[in-house]
């Protein structure tokens, strides 16, 4: 059985979840934070980032390697079309997720969400780049009503997760949602996806090691 390594808080972590989840693959969790010095978590994930996973074959980190991996393993209940190009071009839709808006935004959690301050140039940097990246995420992105088209797909796992930090994060540090201003609804997005039952147990999951990390953090 795979073990997926991380913690609930993270968004890569439950974008792996989300995949296992509706796939249906058996798994069981293990908390693993990030930038362990654990050489057993080291072995795993050099940078001891998560998610990681392991397997009866070894262990395997990074979410796309590993969402791609599972997709291929376990071809039941997919999340990719059959066609080669349909494929590509929702890889490629989760690559402007991740790497375009997500990345991007994640300059500014510290002052979003762990109570530090960002620079002014920071955030004029961030975002300058996000209302230019944002405009060609609209150019892929189809909402109809899922972000790749009529079907749940492996990008929903990965915008589901993603796309409301952007929203939140650029309202609370530059004072406007990006994505809202730009178009883009991701709270109605959220809203369809946080009903399917994969999304339900991930946000109660989410819920509770949030609570375990602030009760942590209160005692130091």
């Amino acid at each position: 059985m795979i073990t997926l390594c991380g913690f609930s808080v993270s968004n890569y972590y439950n974008k792996v979840k989300m995949v296992m989840l509706e796939k249906q693959i058996p798994f069981t969790e293990e908390k693993v934070y990030t930038h362990s010095k654990d050489e057993a978590v080291l072995s795993a994930s050099p940078l001891a980032k998560v998610p990681f996973i392991k397997t009866e074959h070894g262990n395997m980190c990074e979410s796309q390697v590993i969402v791609d991996y599972l997709e291929a393993a376990y071809p039941a209940h997919p999340l990719l079309p059959a066609d080669p190009w349909e494929q590509a071009k929702l890889r490629e839709l989760t690559t402007y997720i991740e790497l375009h808006l997500e990345l991007v935004v994640r300059e500014l959690y510290g002052q979003a969400f762990f109570g530090r301050t960002v620079d002014d140039a920071t955030k004029a940097r961030v975002h300058k780049q996000l209302v230019k990246n944002i405009d060609a995420f609209k150019r892929l992105a189809k909402f109809g009503p899922y972000v790749g088209g009529d079907t749940f797909t492996l990008a929903d796992c990965a915008a589901w997760v993603s796309l409301p930090l952007v929203g939140m994060a650029t309202k609370g540090v530059l004072g406007t949602d990006l994505l809202m201003e730009a178009g883009v609804d991701w709270k109605a997005y959220n809203k369809l996806i946080a009903a399917r039952e994969s999304a339900v147990r991930i946000n109660a999951d989410r819920k509770v090691a949030q609570d375990e990390m602030a009760a942590l953090s209160a005692k130091k």
